[in-house]
């Protein structure tokens, strides 16, 4: 059953989504989300590829609705996989429709999600699974998005992008699998394990499981008084990181590197905001500093006069 946007008018609605499926006319079909994100003032992030679309968009719910209902006309997304929240503040700045050569990079040829994926557990299930001692618990997220939570007991890959679980997988499956019979695996929203399941059976391997939705999906329907989650949840948008519910959470970014943040580091003297923090301190030079500095300057100067500065993608 699809889920329904609730009625909290007073504040912006933040919907993620995703389907993986064939698409041939790239251009075409950027174009038509172009414009109707634009008569629905949506703000966020879509991307496209010939497997599938993936985004998170927010604006005001009734043109949520509108954007869905009118996007779901065609057959070929319907059954959208969606994860809906709420936030008292736009969680992204403009609108984006990008093309890409996949929607979630694994850089793995002959992978087809749209074709063959682990099997599906549905939050109220997941603890059964991965309380299973037959279990291996696989957090598939990026390092810094494991930092701040995780389920308890998960292996976490410490990989920096998702496009190194091919290797990690390869490198340890068989010694973590040893007189296990179950590989359960979980992500954000659930895209990545679309396509890390899809990998371990094409390797062979039987048993594959992974978490419906994804945490968001877990922390909205799972009380926190039968959670096995400890932590928050890192979100790629400007809430940076959410709790149980899905309200937002306690962590900030550094604007430089793009890393989740808590009130005690910016408190540490390599925290310099818009410029530094203790992740990326020693990591820039003293060139790209003083570029974060003007930008960090002329946000601060947009803000003064009512505005929005959504500033340069730095490298």
């Amino acid at each position: 059953m699809e889920p329904k946007l609730k009625a909290r008018t007073s504040k912006v609605c933040i919907v993620s989504f995703y389907k993986f499926i064939k698409i041939d006319d790239l251009f075409k079909l950027q174009n038509y989300l172009n414009k109707i994100c634009l008569n629905y003032k949506l703000l966020g992030t879509i991307l496209l590829a010939s497997e599938g679309i993936n985004g998170t968009i927010s604006g005001k719910e009734k043109n949520i609705s509108k954007f869905f209902n009118q996007l779901e006309k065609d057959n070929n997304f319907k059954s959208l996989e969606k994860k809906i929240s709420y936030n008292t503040k736009p969680a992204f700045h403009r609108m984006k429709v990008r093309l890409k050569d996949e929607i979630v990079k694994m850089g793995e040829k002959d992978i087809s999600p749209a074709e063959i994926v682990g099997e599906y557990i549905s939050p109220d299930k997941w603890n059964n699974i991965i309380t299973d001692p037959q279990t291996i618990l696989i957090d598939i997220r990026n390092f810094y998005e494991s930092a701040i939570g995780t389920f308890k007991g998960a292996i976490k890959p410490e990989t920096e992008s998702f496009s190194q679980f091919p290797s990690w997988f390869e490198k340890n499956i068989n010694t973590l699998n040893k007189n296990k019979k179950n590989i359960a695996m979980f992500c954000t929203g659930g895209i990545r394990c679309e396509k890390a399941t899809a990998y371990a059976i094409n390797k062979g391997y039987k048993n594959i499981f992974h978490l419906k939705g994804g945490i968001l999906k877990y922390l909205e329907k799972v009380p926190k008084t039968n959670s096995l989650w400890d932590g928050e949840c890192f979100v790629f948008d400007e809430r940076v990181s959410v709790k149980h519910s899905v309200i937002p959470g306690s962590f900030s970014m550094c604007h430089a590197c793009r890393m989740p943040i808590t009130k005690k580091d910016k408190k540490k003297k390599s925290y310099v905001k818009g410029v530094s923090c203790y992740h990326c301190v020693d990591k820039t030079s003293i060139e790209k500093k003083r570029r974060y500095a003007d930008r960090q300057k002329q946000m601060e100067l947009a803000a003064q006069r009512g505005e929005i500065h959504i500033g340069k993608n730095f490298k």
